[in-house]
């Protein structure tokens, strides 16, 4: 059965917040983690853009998260989580080390959005600091806000021809208290698809009508000349689940199936496709149910952002 809250903040603890430049289309979003939270990472694009991901791989010796942010901008936009980190470190979330101080975990991807509103509008340390102070546990705003707000699908052929893209989210409780939730940011190359395979959001066979092209058919035909290198789908999945380190990457790895259900190609290489995994810690867990639930949430979570988007920067939304 789904919560009532169907998004990210369905699971106790998390608080989302978002910073959007809706005229220079672009924005981050911050998940804020309660104390204790154990991260993991699972990168299969081949264009990422990150920031302290090696830290969430096992055998590191950092396990805890204080937040994750999600930005617009490309690698430009990396520079939202140092806001998220003076955030973090205001309030005391941090990594202890020996002498004192505190050291705020940031973990952090971006998305390529440089080629909708101004090329120049970049999330900054600012707007990660905004996101922070707005983060509520409320329902999660959808569609084309924070990190959502230039996401495009199926940009090959420019903006004319795209669909327009954002942030998703959606949450399910498996009974005994224990919830597994995602938000994506949908940004693909790839077609997004309903469960019976019919396209949703992709290349627009033209820039003036409705229906889709078929983004493999296309690559078949045109051999991806000129490449495609605007796109990447990034996320975070979810739970109050107890577990450890190497359980919670395995999370994030298992989750990457929904992705691929959802979006058709997913995981090339001119997509950073990175998903974040939190593990709250509150209800005992086996790591493959939760895993395979992530999974079925990022589904839906991919679709639901595709439906709650709405057309910006010259970008038509999916029923238009």
């Amino acid at each position: 059965m789904t919560t009532m809250n169907d998004t990210l903040t369905a699971v106790p603890g998390i608080r989302v917040g978002h910073a959007t430049d809706e005229s220079g289309v672009t924005g981050c979003t911050v998940v804020l983690c309660p104390d204790g939270t154990v991260g993991g990472v699972d990168q299969r694009g081949g264009a990422p853009g990150t920031r302290e991901t090696d830290l969430l791989a096992p055998m590191h010796l950092v396990e805890h998260v204080s937040a994750v942010c999600l930005a617009g901008g490309s690698a430009f936009g990396l520079a939202a989580a140092d806001g998220v980190m003076r955030w973090c470190e205001q309030h005391g979330h941090g990594y202890q080390v020996g002498s004192g101080i505190t050291v705020p975990i940031v973990p952090s991807a971006i998305i390529f959005d440089l080629a909708i509103g101004s090329p120049h509008s970049r999330p900054t340390a600012e707007m990660g600091y905004a996101a922070c102070a707005a983060a509520s546990s409320d329902p999660v705003a959808l569609g084309s806000v924070g990190v959502g707000t230039g996401c495009r699908v199926g940009a090959a052929r420019g903006n004319g021809f795209a669909t327009k893209g954002g942030v998703g989210s959606a949450a399910m409780d498996l009974g005994g208290g224990l919830i597994v939730a995602a938000l994506v940011a949908v940004n693909s190359q790839g077609d997004v698809v309903e469960p019976d395979g019919s396209i949703i959001a992709g290349l627009r066979s033209a820039s003036d009508a409705p229906g889709y092209a078929n983004m493999l058919q296309w690559m078949r035909e045109s051999r991806l000349t000129p490449p495609s290198t605007e796109a990447t789908v990034i996320g975070v999945v979810a739970t109050n689940a107890r577990l450890n380190k190497e359980h919670t990457n395995k999370v994030a790895q298992m989750a990457h199936d929904g992705l691929a259900r959802a979006i058709r190609p997913a995981h090339t290489m001119y997509d950073g496709d990175t998903l974040f995994a939190l593990a709250t810690g509150a209800v005992d867990a086996d790591a493959s149910l939760v895993g395979a639930f992530a999974a079925d949430v990022l589904e839906r979570a991919i679709r639901r952002g595709i439906k709650a988007a709405h057309s910006l920067g010259g970008v038509r939304a999916w029923n238009e």
